[in-house]
């Protein structure tokens, strides 16, 4: 049997067969490497983020660079890309699906607490995500008659 084996591989359909297992085995080598030693999962996510153009308003995705600062250049063509923050709350104070990305305003250099410009409630640095059952931020009116109220009572 091995006999027979060593002359198939000696024949030039051999030779073809067996460069294409030890590509096959290559090719499988190299993803397994790369899968064990690459970039994870957490570090992608923290580099891949959704940016706000302080000049336009407008979000844009951007991953960031070993060494970049903030701001990023935006869309625009300047550096006024600041972090976003994901706002999942409705007018009514229910949970939404998809965000509302909000700059906030210490970005900007104020003090002064931002709400989001689709539902009207604060939105504070890493904003905690929106569920069924929680009690929503207030609103920019709830705020001003209880402004020491914020992102810890959530």
């Amino acid at each position: 049997m091995f006999e027979a084996l060593r002359k198939f591989l000696q024949t030039r359909a051999g030779v073809a067969i067996t460069a294409v297992i030890m590509l096959i085995g290559l090719v499988v080598v190299v993803v397994a490497v790369k899968n064990s030693f690459g970039d994870g999962g957490a570090a992608t996510l923290s580099a891949e983020r959704v940016f706000i153009d302080a000049d336009t308003g407008k979000p844009f995705e951007h991953t960031l660079k070993l060494g970049e600062s903030i701001p990023v250049k935006a869309p625009s063509g300047k550096n006024t890309g600041y972090p976003g923050e994901a706002c999942y709350w409705t007018k009514a104070g229910t949970p939404k699906t998809e965000p509302t990305w909000v700059l906030i305003n210490q970005w900007k250099g104020s003090n002064e607490p931002t709400f989001c410009p689709d539902c009207g409630r604060l939105v504070v640095g890493h904003n905690p995500p929106a569920a069924g059952g929680m009690t929503p931020p207030p609103s920019k009116e709830e705020y001003a008659k209880n402004p020491r109220r914020g992102s810890r009572e959530r």
